[in-house]
């Protein structure tokens, strides 16, 4: 594994920056500390800063040699989740309720590590625009950063994303051309009946009977309308009817989400589920109000920058260290957005089992979203070393 020095020496720094964003998480749109601890690290490295894209964001701009050349973005990612965290080492999140479950404050620490190298040497001709965005959890803050002015006001060639994967051995990395992770999208359906005696069900009509009939039928669409060879997810996560023994409700409810690496795989199920959720209530003497909200996009890498991305990963951990058609996830990830608007690629960096946890660890896995997880410390000089690599590269 080939490390830059620096970060060796910059470890302790680092990691107590990854902890302090670790104890004091924000949820999405909320994160002005950690906001205001990158923008100060940035501007004490000598480093330009312009915030109040998406609300929270933050853009470091580090220029070259000269301004003139080629531009590149590196996109981090700071919100954290709605979740009790169940560790009990000193930097466990000491907000009720929230937790850097996923990493975010590791991606964080990673691109502060990378920005502190360019802005000392900037062995290149161009411009480095390091982008700290918020709300990546559910709030679709690549976007609104996007729809702030990011690409117009910081035009860029390409941008690059990173994120940890617990499933990847430490010192791995995992990428693939094509989708990497799954759009996100989610539906509710209330179909409605008449309500009546449970005793005398023909005075009524039953949603309940129409919503298992609806259940049952949406999942003929994956099993009989989709391409095989194209993978999708449709999960029905909620059913609400009733709530009394001898009652038949006057509706029944229906939500969860689907998942796609296609966008005409998308189309499909969506259009058979209104079908089917229509058609299936209307047999049964019932209506069905329909309604699908498409939240992510599926994260589509740029084969030319996926490549390069490989060839950068190999030079640091070596070949057979770097997975170049890693399985896709149907976890979703709103850097889509920016793949929508300039070439680049997502990459994940291996973090390892959970061996790297401290006494004070949770009893669950080192998996993300899971109460128990906790970034891997050890990552911080090699994906700002990835970072670097990326960038140095990129200009020659």
């Amino acid at each position: 594994m080939k490390l830059l020095e620096p970060f060796l020496g910059w470890q302790s720094e680092i990691q107590a920056i990854r902890r302090e964003i670790h104890a004091h998480p924000e949820l999405a749109y909320e994160e002005q500390r950690t906001a205001d601890l990158v923008a100060a690290s940035l501007e004490r490295w000598g480093i330009r800063v312009h915030r109040g894209l998406g609300g929270t964001g933050v853009v470091g701009i580090i220029e070259g040699r000269t301004s003139a050349g080629r531009t590149i973005g590196l996109r981090a990612d700071m919100d954290a989740l709605p979740m009790q965290e169940t560790n009990k080492f000193p930097h466990a999140s000491r907000h009720e309720g929230k937790m850097h479950g996923c990493g975010h404050d590791g991606h964080t620490a990673m691109l502060l590590n990378a920005a502190h190298y360019l802005a000392e040497h900037r062995d290149f001709d161009g411009i480095v625009y390091v982008i700290f965005q918020p709300a990546e959890e559910g709030g679709a803050g690549a976007r609104r950063m996007i729809e702030d002015g990011l690409f117009s006001l910081f035009p860029m060639d390409a941008v690059f994303g990173m994120h940890n994967w617990p499933s990847l051995p430490f010192g791995t990395f995992g990428l693939t051309p094509g989708p990497i992770m799954a759009s996100s999208n989610r539906f509710d359906i209330v179909i409605r009946g008449k309500g009546a005696h449970a005793g005398m069900p023909n005075l009524g009509v039953d949603p309940v009977i129409a919503a298992i009939q609806v259940a049952q039928s949406l999942q003929t669409i994956i099993t009989r309308n989709r391409n095989p060879l194209d993978s999708a997810v449709l999960s029905i996560t909620q059913i609400h009817a009733g709530s009394a023994y001898n009652v038949i409700p006057n509706e029944a409810v229906l939500r969860g989400t689907v998942r796609t690496f296609t966008l005409e795989t998308l189309d499909l199920i969506e259009r058979r589920m209104r079908e089917i959720a229509q058609h299936t209530a209307t047999a049964m003497d019932c209506e069905a109000e329909f309604a699908f909200e498409r939240l992510y996009p599926p994260t589509i890498n740029h084969e030319k920058e996926t490549e390069f991305c490989a060839r950068v990963m190999q030079s640091i951990v070596g070949p057979e260290r770097v997975q170049e058609r890693v399985q896709p996830s149907m976890g979703a990830e709103d850097f889509a957005f920016m793949l929508l608007e300039v070439p680049g690629c997502y990459v994940w960096i291996g973090n390892g089992s959970g061996d790297h946890r401290l006494t004070g660890h949770g009893l669950g896995p080192c998996n993300l979203h899971n109460g128990s997880y906790d970034f891997n410390d050890a990552l911080l000089p090699l994906g700002a070393t990835y970072w670097v690599r990326l960038v140095e590269d990129w200009f020659k």
